[in-house]
Order: C-alpha cells, then structure tokens, then sequence
C-alpha cells in the first residue's frame, strides 16, 4: 500500500482537503434532500419557503459538490504527468469554501429561493419581492465558485499546452491525424477535453449572472432567451463535466489494479474528441418546450443528446470490462465502487436518453422522471467514482485497511440508491411533478418510499464519512508536510 512519490505532498494536502469538504457537504445535502422527500410525502410539514430553500441549496451544492470531488481526482492524477501548481489548488479550495458560505448565506439568512437556475428575469423580480442581499450574494457566490474552477481548468490548460504543443495533442490529434501509435496518458486526454468545454461553459454562464446582476442593479433589460441559452449551456455542460473528471479515476485506478496500462490509441482518442463537441452542443435538450426555439436546433438537440453520452461511455466501460478480463485484480472497496460507477454511468444515461426524445419530453420533463436520471447519474455515477477514490486516497496515502463494514456501507449504498432512483422514476412514469413542496394524496406513497431510501443513503454516507474522518491524524501523518504551509 506505498503511497504515490511521483504527486507533490502539498498536492495530496490540497486535493484532502477537497475530500473533507466534499463529504461533509454531500451529508449535509442528502439531508436537505431527505427532508424535502419527507416534506412531499406528508410524514413533516415545511414552510414551502423552507422548502424552496432546501431545493435551492441541494440543486446547485450537489452539483458544485461533485465538480470539487472531480477536481480533486482530476488535479491529484493529472499531476503525476504535469508540473501543477499546490497553489492553484489551494486557491480554488478556499475560493470554493467562500463560495458555498455565501450560497448558505443568501439562502437561509437572505430568503433566496429561486433555485440554480436564476432564470432571468426572475432574479430581479426576486430582488424586488425578497430583498437585493440575498438574490446579489447568491449569483456573486455562483460567479465566485464558477471563476474559481475556471482558473483550476485554465492553469491544467496552460501546462498541457506547454508539455503537448497544444490543447489539440491533448486529445491525441497527433495519433488521430498523425503516425503516433499513442497519444497522451488518458488522465492527460480527459483533463484536456474537460478544460475546454468548461471553460466555455463557465464564461457562459458567467456573462448570464453578470446581465443579471446589471439588470437587478440599472433595469436594463437583455433578450431572455438568449440568457436562458447561456443559463442552460453553463449548467448542462458544467455538470456533464463532472463525469469526465471522475472517470480519470476509473483509468487509473482500474489499471493499477489489474497492472495493466489503459492505453490512448486511435479509438479511444476519436471517441474523446467526439465527446468534445457533443457535449457543447446538446444543452437544447433543456429547450424543448420553449417554442421560440427554432426548429432545427431542437431536433438537433435530439438527434446530438442522443449521440452525446455514446463516445466516452462506450470506450470506458469496455475498456474496464477488458482491464478486468482474465486479469489478477487486487478487488477492494476502491476498485469496487469504481467498477460500479460504470453501471450508474450507463444506467443512468437510459432515462436521459428516453426524456431527450421530444415527444416523450414535452410530457416527462418537468416530472419525477428527471431527478431519477439525474440521482442515478450522479449517485451511481459520480458520487461513487469520487467514494472509490477516497477510499483509494485513504489507503494508498494514509495507508488505511478496509474491514467489513466498509463492504457492508458499499453494498448499502448502492441498493439504497437504486431504490430511491426507483422511486423517483416510477414518481415520473404517473406524471408527478418535480419542484413541488407539496404532492396530491395519490402521489404521497412513492416520496414516502423514496425518503427511506433517502434516509438510509444518507446513513450510509454518514457512516462512510465518519469512517474517513476519524482517520485525518493519518492521512495527514504520511502526506509529510505541515498543514499550515499549504498555500
């Protein structure tokens, strides 16, 4: 279980402190969630202010909260290729934790509801109605969080650029056009393609809040559609994005495992630039209703959301599938929770395939039918990449064992999750609304079920997090630099 000599301590300090904050706010939030669930299912009885709030909060943390878990596996593996700064990393973990106290802030202090999608011109209706302290810190937090991945994206962007000649060799266009066998390692070729569709979508939604905040502070007014296109480019690429920092952990983890190197070749590369331009262009599928839309942008959205998730998802799930092939794999809590994340990655994709049909859309997207794609996404998906490799952080770097209990937590966690997903797809299938604090008397059973379900995942990652946290003193003890030096 030696640790990984090739990473820069002050880098495994930064990308620990990154864990701590990720899992301490993904407990928090699943509590939020829990809430609300037991809110629509009549067992508690919120304020609906409250439980605006708790919506708002949960939406763009969980969101937020896996984008910090993914820099953290992104920046930890990514460094073992290229000379990253512990600074930068340091600066977007203090930004982050400025950024998520202003969210709480504007929320629970300045009765900011309105969710993270601060359609215009609804924040200056809510500035009107509610108070400008709370709708001016919520978007400033949103753009605070935004810049500060920005610069994390733009720093990884600048030192590819340096080692490869370009963000173009970053994703291997010196195999694909060229007579290189091989391109980049792929933590190098994920890191690539992630930086340029988040950076364009943090400038997105960027220039959404900054129209925004003029409209709330002159009355001058923008298209709101065209800022409702930005809103949407921002939030659908900057969570897909998520995903794509995670599944570094699946390349390297899986063939540390299996002692197997997860080669870039052709393939590989082509389906990672795919996945580039896909997933820049595939937000319209959040339009579909909006008439003003022209036609051929939404039947391209389709036919574009339908491609989008293919790429990558393939390429990767395949490619564990022949990594673990007749390999001797040393299966632990890590690798197993990595290797699931590959069945929440695909079954997650299956509904969004099916509510990025049009027809099926006008009628399931504004239903339960969307947070079950999402839950299983990110639950399954994400979230499980970003426990696998705590767990893998905890043992190669704090040289931590793993007993029962933790295989109990993993498969806890997961039948868990997967009987909540059901809940809110089933929820969809009779056309219950999402967004609503209170629900009909025939919907009341099935948010019933889901916060138990809710319930239990949040016992689970409660655990998982007691478990994490109570061994700090050693994962601070092998990383071999004093906290206090960690700028």
């Amino acid at each position: 279980m030696s640790h990984d000599n090739t990473i820069d301590p002050r880098i495994k300090r930064g990308v620990l402190l990154h864990l701590i904050f990720t899992i301490t706010v993904l407990v928090l939030l699943m509590l939020f969630g829990v809430l609300m669930l037991m809110n629509q299912g009549d067992i508690i009885n919120l304020e609906w202010e409250m439980f605006y709030k708790l919506m708002s909060v949960h939406g763009i943390g969980m969101v937020g909260i896996a984008t910090v878990g993914g820099i953290a596996i992104m920046y930890y593996f990514t460094s073992k290729y290229l000379k990253l700064s512990p600074k930068v990393l340091m600066r977007h973990f203090y930004m982050t934790v400025t950024a998520y106290a202003g969210i709480l802030i504007a929320v629970f202090v300045f009765d900011y509801s309105d969710a993270w999608t601060f359609l215009y011109p609804l924040p200056s209706t809510s500035a009107e109605q509610g108070g400008m302290i709370g709708v001016v810190l919520f978007l400033s937090s949103v753009l605070l969080f935004g810049v500060s991945c920005l610069l994390v994206h733009m720093h990884i962007g600048r030192h590819i650029i340096l080692k490869y000649g370009g963000l173009h060799n970053g994703l291997g266009w010196n195999v694909i056009f060229g007579k290189d066998e091989l391109g980049p390692p792929t933590a190098v070729v994920a890191s690539t393609m992630v930086s340029i569709v988040n950076v364009t979508a943090i400038i997105s939604g960027g220039i959404a809040i900054i129209l925004a905040l003029i409209n709330i502070a002159t009355g001058y007014h923008s298209d709101p559609l065209l800022i409702k296109h930005l809103t949407y480019a921002f939030g659908h690429v900057f969570a897909n994005a998520t995903i794509y920092m995670g599944v570094i952990a699946v390349y390297e983890i899986l063939s540390r495992a299996a002692n197997r190197p997860w080669k870039s070749n052709k393939v590989f590369l082509i389906f990672w630039n795919l996945s580039t331009i896909l997933t820049l262009t595939v937000y319209t599928h959040h339009l579909f209703m909006d008439f003003a839309v022209p036609s051929w942008m939404l039947i391209g959205g389709q036919i574009l959301s339908h491609m989008n998730g293919l790429p990558v998802l393939v390429v990767t799930a395949y490619g564990a599938l022949m990594i673990a092939y007749k390999a001797k794999m040393k299966w632990d809590i890590a690798t197993t929770f990595i290797f699931i994340s590959m069945f929440g990655w695909v079954a997650g994709a299956i509904p969004a395939l099916i509510d990025a049909t049009i027809v099926i859309n006008q009628v399931m997207h504004n239903t339960k039918w969307v947070p079950g794609h999402f839950h299983m996404y990110m639950g399954i998906g994400i979230m499980a990449m970003i426990i696998g490799f705590i767990y893998y952080f905890s043992k190669y770097e704090g040289r931590q064992s793993e007993n029962r209990f933790d295989r109990v937590t993993l498969i806890s966690y997961v039948a868990f999750f997967i009987g909540l997903v059901g809940t809110f797809l089933y929820s969809g299938s009779i056309s219950v609304p999402r967004r609503w604090a209170e629900h009909m008397p025939e919907w009341i059973l099935s948010s019933q079920m889901g916060a138990v379900f809710g319930g239990l995942i949040f016992i689970t990652t409660a655990l998982i997090f007691i478990r994490f946290i109570s061994k700090l003193k050693h994962l601070f003890k092998y990383s071999n630099v004093n906290l206090s030096k960690v700028k």
